[in-house]
């Protein structure tokens, strides 16, 4: 099995983002996007983002025009009939994204493996909306962001994963210029199954008054050597999507640990989702300077 042509659904962050990063490595990529100023703005931020990367010298010219040349967009799902793995990341909702898959299963060539970006919902949950063929296919490829700079990738099996194709999906990570986790199908796989419990818990710290914002991102920062402390990366990450893989974990679990502490869903309430709104844990107006937010 070779990949040669990857497809790409959704064209926001994340979706441009691996968009990005697969024509760079050499692949024919299209991407589809059902909303066409939504593609048009991924694409605009792809360009931006290849250019910076060659101004400063991390990219040749000629990489990044060739790039551009090896993407292509539609907003039309029928443009992804041959391409060897289709990569969807769109919004976290489980009932639109088995209703996506369900369509691609009878669009796509039988060869096509099926990869989801999902931090949290469950691939045998997604896959179990295609055939019985397909769901050998189907796999997780979790990326972070930004996805163009993050050097990892969780590649996601269910149980009934092809352990061969399991093995391909993963060798395309490394072509991607990506460092490989294999991983099984658990709510929030390896990286957010440790970071969410740590990320919830600093919110806890600070409703029984331990520290400050500041003062907790300070210790996190310079105690432990993160490179962003638990409120700034909340932030960085979304308040309203921390919020979100709480709920999915605590269902999966019931453990304490992934529930969502009273001031998290408060803040989600009130619409402070962080740098996205320009308002979560700190306060965004100035954003080269930005102030913790008074939260209590």
């Amino acid at each position: 099995m070779e990949f040669k042509k990857v497809g790409v659904i959704g064209c926001g962050l994340m979706g441009s983002g691996i968009a990005q990063t697969a024509a760079t490595a050499g692949f024919e990529t299209i991407v589809v996007e059902a909303d066409e100023k939504a593609l048009d703005k991924g694409f605009a931020g792809i360009q931006k983002s290849l250019e910076k990367f060659a101004e400063k010298g991390t990219i040749t010219a000629e990489t990044k025009d060739a790039a551009l040349g090896r993407l292509h967009k539609s907003m039309d799902l029928a443009a992804l009939a041959d391409c060897d793995i289709v990569i969807e990341a769109i919004i976290e909702n489980l009932d639109i994204k088995r209703e996506l898959y369900k369509k691609l299963d009878a669009i796509c060539k039988t060869e096509t493996v099926f990869a989801s970006n999902t931090s949290s919902i469950s691939i045998t949950q997604m896959m179990t909306a295609t055939g019985a063929e397909r769901q050998r296919r189907f796999v997780g490829l979790h990326f972070f962001n930004p996805v163009p700079i993050m050097k990892l990738v969780e590649v996601v099996k269910t149980i009934l994963t092809d352990p061969e194709i399991f093995d391909h999906v993963d060798a395309f990570g490394k072509q991607l210029g990506k460092v490989t986790v294999k991983t099984s199908d658990r709510t929030g796989f390896i990286v957010n199954r440790l970071l969410v419990p740590y990320m919830l818990d600093a919110i806890r710290a600070l409703e029984e008054g331990v520290g400050t914002i500041e003062d907790i991102d300070n210790a996190m920062k310079l105690g432990c050597g993160y490179p962003m402390g638990p409120f700034t990366l909340t932030d960085f990450v979304g308040v309203d999507t921390t919020y979100y893989i709480t709920q999915v974990m605590y269902d999966e679990f019931k453990e304490k640990r992934f529930a969502s502490p009273s001031l998290l869903t408060r803040m989600v309430a009130a619409g402070l989702y962080g740098r996205k709104s320009g308002r979560g844990f700190y306060d965004y107006t100035d954003p080269k300077n930005p102030k913790p937010m008074n939260l209590f």
